[in-house]
């Protein structure tokens, strides 16, 4: 009987009890030790499973062909010439693998020369659809305009909806929406009446001890810059706009990075996060604003392209309502927009001026609209009429951020030559600050959720104490720059006044 592994007669047989395969003793325990199953049967087997078989001593007898050195010889021919034809079959494999990687190599090169070329041919026709457009002269009449930028249900239609020749006409704002955001002004203005500062707000004494607690790179280090930042509280998530293109939807908690949102072609110089159904806006220097959808998988697809700026466009800020949106760019205009359908309703110039705008913000109520512009100049809007109500002037260079405070009656501004502090009430300014020197531009000023303390970023980021026109308004901590840039961008204020900001080189 021969062993079940190798075909030979075993010089020490022994049995499975599971199966009654007879094994070479030495091969059975190694492949035991090694597998712990049956070699043939695959059953579980150990080592207390296999019986040894009592067998007389076996005399071998010597093949008929190592009896005699011609027939060794012959042995030796045979394994020879076996060994030479498995050499040439595994050389002929090798050839045939060798031949499909080439033909695989090839068709692979001429697929991305194909793909190429491909979107070569798309981006010309791109460019020559675009030129079409904007020679397409505006002949439709503004009656079929309006009735094509309304939906059926009444509900406005995208600017990609509307039909050649109709595209920048704007069906202005309607009495329903003003009558939605006059509701939610009402109701904001009595709960402000009644508003008290929460007690879970940081104390000057726990502002002073905060220190950096982490930063982290989220852009393309081959274009470093973060130029805003913007914050959702309640999700804990935090996005940002780069110089790279891109914008960056970040989880604080995890410290990890969701979605890097591609699509823009220049920097990214505005985010702003919906507090509603995952929504985020950027605008860019690509003269474009586009609109974000987060999904399940947390990925973010952009449901609408904005294209009614024809220059930079510089700030997005939402609506109280969360329903509205407005966008200002440095083309002199700013574009009122419906957010779920993504229509400008109205686009709105001042007819006096040609300074392009630089920054924007809603008043908390949502009925006044503040702008910066190029040249210094802060204006207020009433957005019912569409109307410049207020200048204030006096800062020297572009006015880089505005901000309004939770009381409704303060107004901030930051410019080249410093920070102003402006009263609505008497439409007046009652306090400057310089805290960076003539040479280094405030970029940005935010008010905390409570209106208790400003916030400064430019060369440090800086905190203020807010408190009324007649008292100091005094700094009780600065956060020194540890980038090594010199340069903050943007800072904004989390739940309980934690801060965070953007430099030049990141987070």
């Amino acid at each position: 009987m021969n062993c079940s592994i190798s075909g030979e007669v075993p010089e020490e047989p022994v049995v499975s009890k599971k199966s009654g395969l007879l094994f070479e003793k030495r091969l059975i325990e190694r492949h035991i030790s090694e597998y712990g199953k049956c070699p043939i049967t695959g059953e579980p087997l150990t080592a207390d499973d296999i019986v040894p078989v009592r067998t007389g001593k076996i005399v071998r007898p010597r093949p008929a062909q190592a009896a005699s050195i011609p027939g060794m010889l012959g042995m030796f021919q045979l394994e020879w010439d076996s060994l030479m034809l498995a050499n040439f079959a595994m050389e002929q494999q090798l050839h045939t693998a060798r031949q499909e990687l080439s033909h695989a190599l090839y068709q692979h090169d001429a697929a991305c020369r194909v793909i190429a070329r491909l979107k070569k041919e798309r981006d010309e026709a791109r460019s020559l659809l675009a030129l079409a457009e904007r020679q397409i002269p505006m002949s439709a009449p503004s009656t079929v305009a309006a009735n094509a930028s309304v939906h059926s249900n009444g509900k406005p239609a995208a600017d990609d909806q509307l039909g050649p020749g109709v595209r920048n006409v704007r069906p202005g704002i309607s009495p329903n929406i003003l009558d939605d955001m006059t509701e939610c002004n009402s109701v904001l203005s009595q709960q402000r009446k009644r508003r008290q500062i929460s007690p879970t707000l940081a104390p000057v004494d726990a502002l002073e001890r905060y220190t950096q607690i982490s930063s982290h790179p989220l852009h393309k280090t081959s274009k470093p810059g973060i130029l805003s930042i913007d914050i959702h509280s309640n999700k804990n998530i935090i996005a940002t706009g780069g110089v790279d293109a891109n914008a960056v939807i970040f989880d604080q908690p995890s410290g990890q990075i969701i979605s890097t949102l591609s699509g823009h072609s220049k920097k990214v110089n505005s985010v702003k996060i919906v507090p509603r159904d995952d929504l985020l806006i950027t605008g860019s220097a690509d003269k474009t604003v586009r609109i974000w959808q987060g999904s399940d998988d947390g990925n973010y697809n952009c449901n609408h392209i904005l294209k009614d700026h024809t220059a930079e466009v510089q700030a997005v800020t939402v609506h109280a309502t969360n329903n509205y949106f407005v966008t200002a760019s440095l083309d002199s205009t700013w574009c009122f927009y419906d957010l779920s359908s993504g229509l400008c309703l109205t686009q709105v110039e001042d007819p006096s001026a040609s300074e392009g705008y630089t920054s924007l913000a809603f008043h908390p109520d949502g009925l006044i609209l503040g702008t910066g512009t190029t040249g210094g100049l802060v204006k207020i809007w009433d957005v019912k009429s569409q109307t410049n109500v207020a200048k204030f002037e006096g800062h020297v260079g572009a006015v880089t951020s505005i901000s309004f405070s939770e009381n409704g009656y303060f107004l901030a501004t930051a410019a080249s030559d410093g920070i102003k502090l402006w009263d609505l009430r008497k439409l007046k300014n009652f306090r400057t600050f310089t805290p960076y020197g003539p040479d280094t531009p405030t970029n940005c000023v935010e008010f905390d959720y409570s209106g208790s303390y400003l916030a400064a970023a430019g060369s440090d980021i800086r905190v203020i104490q807010a408190t009324s026109v007649k008292l100091d308004w005094n700094t009780i901590k600065t956060f020194p720059d540890m980038s090594g840039t010199g340069k903050a961008t943007s800072v904004k204020f989390w739940s309980r006044c934690k801060i965070y900001c953007s430099r030049i080189d990141g987070p």
